[in-house]
């Protein structure tokens, strides 16, 4: 069966183009991007350089000065890799299915380590307890890695726990755990940020001695699972 998703590509810069599917977080439409994603790394386009994964769309890096040499004269290096692009898209079996790695994630929601908890408890009406079950009761998409180098991207939380960014950002910790919106993200460097952090986790996001680099990866389940402050920093 053929993909049968709206998309529309267009130009990013003068060596990239980018296929969106619409501007949405949906599981169904990152599935349609991880799709293309595995089929371009399997047979990547001609002169192609990385394709790069996000929530709706993915875009596709090529070298310039390849795709000038190769493309047909009448064609501009767009229009050509845009409509080898589209046509792949045209012949993605949208039903098949792309296995997911799952994935647990220990974190401590200790108040030591979670700095905005006890406040977007009584935000939500709830109590701390309530909001580490909602947190942890459902598997997680990781729908992409950005902003810094492996910081999660994860959807969607139970919208009784969501809370909007923080409006001034603060230190936070690598391995914090945080919440903005109806999103949920843990980031892999210590950074300022504006989510509001509610945990920590022991793992390391990013390593750049390990290979790969990232722990995490777009198309991932997680699922988080409480530990202990001595878990923590036992692990």
């Amino acid at each position: 069966m053929s993909l049968t998703i709206p998309y529309h590509i267009f130009p990013l810069g003068d060596s990239a183009m980018t296929v969106d599917f619409g501007s949405r977080i949906s599981p169904e439409l990152n599935s349609a991007v991880m799709k293309l994603y595995h089929e371009l790394q399997l047979t990547p386009l001609p002169g192609m350089v990385e394709a790069v994964p996000a929530y709706s769309s993915l875009s596709v890096h090529y070298d310039l000065l390849y795709c000038s040499r190769h493309r047909p004269a009448e064609q501009t290096v767009f229009e050509w890799m845009g409509e080898l692009l589209d046509k792949r898209l045209r012949k993605l079996d949208y039903e098949e299915i792309i296995p997911s790695r799952e994935v647990v994630v220990p974190v401590c929601y200790d108040i030591s380590l979670a700095p905005d908890l006890e406040m977007l408890a009584r935000e939500r009406n709830l109590s701390v307890e309530e909001v580490i079950h909602l947190h942890q009761a459902a598997p997680y998409r990781v729908y992409l890695l950005g902003f810094l180098p492996g910081f999660t991207y994860l959807g969607e939380t139970d919208e009784r726990i969501a809370m909007p960014r923080k409006m001034q950002p603060s230190p936070v910790v690598a391995g914090s755990v945080g919440i903005a919106g109806r999103q949920t993200g843990i980031y892999s460097l210590s950074s300022p940020g504006g989510w509001n952090i509610i945990g920590r986790t022991p793992l390391k996001l990013f390593d750049k001695d390990r290979e790969p680099l990232t722990l995490l990866k777009p198309g991932d389940i997680i699922k988080f699972v409480s530990i202990s402050k001595d878990e923590f920093e036992d692990h």
